[in-house]
């Protein structure tokens, strides 16, 4: 058996109108807050909380989410996920989503940092029930460095993977290894510095609604470039290189309303943590 540093479980159902936990369960480096419900719409919203400030040398995180029919979660961070120097053993984390017909999932981590010789691995596994919503986010960003270099971790590696009904429908993955590429260049960060990557799987998904969100978002701008890209199945995904994450977030926020505007008919959520 693997010894994690940190592990969450976290079952949701729907109960009398309201999203609420069937079963929560964490030890180690993992918390989450009270739940909260920032509207009357009956979503839960749950803050992920790492008491140890970041991830070190050899630490492992495993998470297992759970949403039942209709269920609805919103899933974040109370802070950015700080990984510091591994010199002999890469941090980890494994995530396990189910989302079973009807439910809704946004799961929107802050940013991940990564500081001078970091070394990081990330997998999400996501299964998903024909009917079920995903709306998930992540952004890469570079940690300060004391030589002032602009990209010095080892190495990020992020990898998502979207089952439905059991087929493999999307499978995404992100490793920057500075040393090893031409990481400034041309089909890597393109003098960029910040990497965000939004993942939505969703039943009303159409070439309309991603043709509106492009004209939302896509102003010119040498601050940052956008790419929107429809999956193989009901869903898009979004890619911004930026050189804030101030930059990122706002362009992720414009398609979150949108998304729970059209899609949940809510108004959007502010996600306050300072």
């Amino acid at each position: 058996m693997h010894e994690w540093t940190g592990e969450l479980r976290l079952d949701i159902e729907k109960r009398h109108g309201k999203s609420v936990a069937k079963n929560v369960y964490f030890q180690g480096a993992f918390k989450v807050m009270r739940p909260v419900y920032h509207d009357d719409s009956g979503q839960v919203c749950y803050y992920i909380l790492n008491p140890g400030g970041g991830y070190l040398n050899g630490d492992r995180y495993r998470m297992s989410i759970s949403l039942e029919e209709n269920a609805a979660l919103i899933l974040t961070t109370q802070s950015a996920t700080k990984v510091y120097k591994t010199p002999f053993k890469e941090a980890y984390q494994e995530t396990e989503i189910n989302l079973k017909a009807g439910s809704i999932l946004e799961y929107v981590p802050d940013p991940l940092i990564g500081y001078r010789a970091a070394k990081y691995k990330q997998i999400n596994r996501i299964n998903m029930e024909k009917g079920s919503t995903l709306l998930y986010t992540d952004v890469i960003t570079p940690g300060w460095s004391p030589d002032g270099k602009r990209f010095s971790y080892d190495r990020l590696q992020l990898i998502n993977e979207i089952y439905l009904d059991g087929a493999l429908v999307a499978y995404d993955h992100i490793k920057l290894t500075p040393a090893d590429q031409e990481i400034e260049e041309i089909g890597f960060m393109e003098g960029y510095t910040h990497l965000g990557s939004m993942i939505v799987v969703g039943e009303e998904t159409n070439a309309d609604l991603l043709d509106r969100l492009y004209d939302t978002v896509n102003i010119a701008s040498s601050e940052y470039k956008i790419g929107v890209s429809m999956l193989a199945v009901k869903g898009f995904t979004v890619r911004v290189l930026a050189n804030s994450t101030q930059n990122v977030e706002a362009i992720f926020s414009k398609i979150h309303q949108i998304i729970r505007q059209e899609w949940f008919g809510t108004k959007p959520t502010m996600l306050r943590k300072y």
